[in-house]
């Protein structure tokens, strides 16, 4: 019998515990727990593992609680620029895009790019071209506003200094979003999405949307989807690096994830963590930070909605 799995995140870094109340934590859950299951259902139902992250990082998008969509942060220029990734591994099509404005739900935009071009990165005027070909409602910068991450900027806008995401000199409200998935049919698939850095400038583009970094999917070994310091992402091609530890060195999926962020990742500087599945509707969910917005269910009865490293 095939197991069914999901995952997702909401981010990771400095969620020292009692920096948030307590009714704030339990909005974070209770968006978690939504997006969760929503994704679950579909993989229930029969839908196919892309249907079911695309569902779930779109409700992720639609919380102003996380830096993807609606609660994207401010660039240097006062704007939104939001990059999102989606792969499926049976195929290993993928579609991404970056430096996009305006639109709802980024991820959706990138399973466009897949489904219905001929490429796989779109980015800036030529990503917005294409969402318009395709019939995307511009939102208006109003629907992105919101004050926290506005008072983010506030205090470092007009300097060199950028912020990630999950600094310590800001409220724990955070978190590039993402979601892996196994179906019925054992096939895998990942998709990502982030607004960025807040004060980001010259174009910057983080790992969420480049394949192989912050976001991958193959059959044969797993689907990833990775939060944390995009630079550092890059640099060390986290997501492919699990897969890559897999198909070569023939780890577990287990093994094969906790080593790329405990101890690959850690060597080069980075931190974070990711969420991954296998073919076989196993989960691995590893962070080297104080806490990661993370939950996953199984159809073999693992179910979790965590933040901290003791939940």
């Amino acid at each position: 019998m095939q197991t069914i799995s999901i995952a997702i995140h909401g981010g990771a870094g400095t969620l020292v515990k009692g920096m948030m109340t307590p009714e704030l934590e339990i909005q974070y859950k209770a968006a978690l727990q939504k997006a969760l299951d929503a994704g679950y259902e579909l993989l229930e139902a029969g839908k196919s593992s892309v249907e079911a992250v695309e569902e779930a990082v779109k409700l992720l998008e639609d919380s102003h609680l996380f830096n993807a969509g609606k609660g994207s942060v401010f660039t240097a220029e006062g704007t939104h620029e939001m990059d999102a990734a989606i792969m499926e591994g049976k195929t290993l099509n993928a579609g991404a895009v970056s430096l996009i404005t305006g639109i709802k739900n980024p991820v959706s935009l990138a399973r466009d790019v897949m489904d219905k071009s001929e490429h796989v990165f779109m980015a800036g005027e030529g990503a917005m071209f294409f969402a318009k070909m395709h019939n995307y409602e511009i939102e208006d910068p109003s629907y992105f506003y919101d004050e926290l991450r506005y008072n983010q900027w506030q205090e470092i806008k007009g300097t060199d200094t950028f912020q990630l995401d999950h600094s310590l000199k800001k409220d724990s409200k955070f978190g590039t979003v993402g979601a892996v998935a196994c179906d019925q049919d054992g096939n895998i698939a990942a998709a990502t999405s982030t607004g960025g850095m807040t004060n980001k400038r010259f174009g910057r583009v983080g790992d969420s949307p480049m394949i192989g970094a912050g976001n991958y999917a193959n059959n044969e070994t797993c689907a990833v989807s990775c939060t944390g310091s995009g630079e550092y992402f890059i640099r060390g091609v986290v997501a492919y690096d699990v897969s890559s530890l897999m198909e070569y060195k023939e780890y577990s999926l287990e093994k094969a994830a906790d080593t790329v962020i405990n101890e690959r990742i850690l060597k080069i500087g980075g931190d974070g963590g990711l969420v991954a599945v296998d073919a076989k509707g196993n989960i691995a969910m590893p962070f080297n930070t104080e806490g990661m917005y993370r939950a996953c269910k199984s159809s073999n009865g693992t179910e979790e909605v965590s933040i901290y490293k003791n939940k």
